[in-house]
C-alpha cells in the first residue's frame, strides 16, 4: 500500500534535466515489478489501437470497403481518445486510480470482442470508440500513477513506453502474419484474451492509489494556462501527426518496394522501438534536446521511406523510424511533467490528447492520400511534419512553471 500523501514532480537538476519525485514508503512490490504491470496494460491496449494496420487489407475486402476507409478504424479511436484524455480525471476526481484502470481493461475487453464479430464498418468505428475511451484514460492515468507508487519518473516513463513499443511488434507484424492464417477477426479474440490477462496481471500487482488532490475541471483549467506546456503539446501533436500520416499504411509502403519483407519489416520496425525506447530514456538527461532527437531520426526516416525502391535501404528507414518515433513517448512524458510538475495528471492527460487528435487527423489525411497518391506521399507529408516538430521542440527551453 503507497501512501495517500500527494506525489509531485519537481526538477532535480540543470534546465534539461527530468523531472524526479520522492521515493514513497511501504510499495507492495518492486517498482520495476509494478512498472511493468503498467507496460502490460499499455502493450495490450496501443496493441489493440494498431492492430487494423497489420490486418488492413484483409479487414478491407471482408467489410468490402477501400484501405483507405479501413484505415478509419484507427481514427475513430484516436477520436474516442482525444476527447476522453482530458475529460476523465474531471468526471472521475476522486476515484480510485486502480479501479478505474482496471475498469478501462475491461471496456477494451469488450470493444475488440464487438470488432471480432462486426458485420459492418459501421459497427467496427462504434466499438472502437470504445477502445479509444478506454486507451486514453488508461494513459493519462499510468505515469501518474506509476510515479504515486514507484516514485521513479524516468523508469515509469521508459516502461510505459516499453509496453507501446512490445504493443508494435504484437499488433503490427504479428497480427500480420496470424490475420492471413487464421483471419482478421481471429485476431481480435486474441487481443482481448490478452488484455484480459493484462488486466488481471494489474489486479494482482498494483496497490489503491488515490486521485491527486484537487484532480478535476479546477486542475485542468490551471494546467491550460502554462503556456510554455501548451506549446510543447502541440509539439507533441507534430511528432504524432507525422508518425500517423504515415504509420497505419505501413505495410502497404512495405508492399510497393517488396512484399515478401513485410513480416520481417515490420518486426524490425518493433525492434527499432524498443532501442528507441532505451535511448529515449537515456537521452533523457537532456531533455529539450532528446526531444528533438526522435523527430529528427523519424523525419530521416520518412525521407528513405518515400524515396528508396531498394530493400537494404527500405529495412534501414523502417528500423530508424521506429526508433525515432518511438522515443517521442518516453522523452515526452518527461518533458511535460518537468514543465507542470504540481499537475501531471493534468499535464500527461494533455499531451495523450495531442497524440490521439494526431493518430485521427493523420489516419484520416493519410487514408486520403494513400487512396489517392500512394504510400510514398503519406511517407514524404510525415517527413515534413516531423521536421516541423523538430524546430519546435529545439525552440522551447524546458522550465517549470512558479506558482
Amino acid at each position: 500500500m503507497t501512501s495517500s500523501s500527494p506525489r509531485t514532480l519537481a526538477p532535480s537538476g540543470p534546465e534539461d534535466a527530468p523531472a524526479s519525485a520522492p521515493r514513497p514508503a511501504g510499495r507492495a512490490h518492486h517498482p520495476v515489478v509494478t512498472a511493468l504491470a503498467l507496460s502490460a496494460g499499455t502493450a495490450s491496449l496501443v496493441g489493440s489501437e494498431f492492430i487494423p494496420a497489420g490486418v488492413l487489407p484483409g479487414m478491407a475486402a471482408d467489410l468490402g470497403v477501400s484501405e483507405g476507409r479501413a484505415g478509419l478504424a484507427v481514427a475513430a479511436t484516436a477520436l474516442a481518445g482525444a476527447l476522453t484524455a482530458p475529460t476523465i480525471a474531471a468526471v472521475l476526481p476522486r476515484a480510485d486510480r486502480r479501479t478505474v484502470m482496471l475498469g478501462l481493461l475491461a471496456l477494451a475487453v469488450v470493444s475488440n470482442l464487438v470488432v471480432s464479430v462486426a458485420p459492418s464498418l459501421a459497427v467496427v468505428l462504434a466499438a472502437r470508440v470504445l477502445l479509444g475511451a478506454a486507451l486514453a484514460g488508461f494513459w493519462s492515468f499510468a505515469f501518474g500513477v506509476g510515479v504515486h507508487v514507484t516514485g521513479r519518473p524516468a523508469l515509469v516513463s521508459t516502461t510505459v513506453a516499453l509496453g507501446t513499443s512490445t504493443a508494435t511488434i504484437i499488433g503490427v507484424p504479428v497480427s500480420s502474419v496470424l490475420g492471413d492464417l487464421i483471419g482478421w477477426r481471429a485476431v481480435f479474440v486474441l487481443v482481448s484474451v490478452v488484455t484480459f490477462a493484462a488486466g488481471v496481471l494489474l489486479w494482482r500487482l498494483l496497490p489503491p492509489v488515490p486521485a491527486a488532490p484537487g484532480a478535476g475541471f479546477a486542475m485542468m483549467r490551471a494546467t491550460l494556462t502554462n503556456r510554455r506546456l501548451i506549446a510543447g503539446v502541440l509539439v507533441v501533436g507534430l511528432a504524432a501527426f507525422a508518425n500517423f500520416t504515415a504509420y497505419p499504411y505501413i505495410r502497404v509502403a512495405i508492399e510497393a518496394v517488396d512484399v515478401s519483407v513485410v513480416a520481417v519489416l515490420l518486426l524490425a520496425w518493433g525492434l527499432g522501438g524498443l532501442l528507441g525506447n532505451l535511448a529515449g530514456g537515456w537521452a533523457s538527461r537532456r531533455l529539450r534536446w532528446a526531444a528533438a532527437a526522435g523527430p529528427a531520426i523519424l523525419m530521416l526516416a520518412l525521407i528513405g521511406m518515400a524515396t528508396t525502391d531498394q530493400v537494404p535501404v527500405l529495412a534501414v528507414a523502417v528500423i530508424a523510424w521506429g526508433l525515432g518515433f518511438n522515443m517521442v513517448p518516453v522523452v515526452s512524458q518527461l518533458w511535460v511533467a518537468a514543465v507542470e510538475p504540481r499537475r501531471v495528471e493534468s499535464a500527461i492527460a494533455l499531451q495523450v490528447t495531442a497524440f490521439q487528435i494526431a493518430i485521427m487527423l493523420g489516419a484520416i489525411v493519410g487514408g486520403l492520400i494513400v487512396d489517392q497518391r500512394g504510400p510514398a506521399a503519406t511517407m514524404a507529408l510525415g517527413a515534413v511534419f516531423a521536421g516541423l516538430a523538430v524546430i519546435g521542440y529545439a525552440s522551447i527551453r524546458v522550465r517549470p512553471r512558479a506558482d
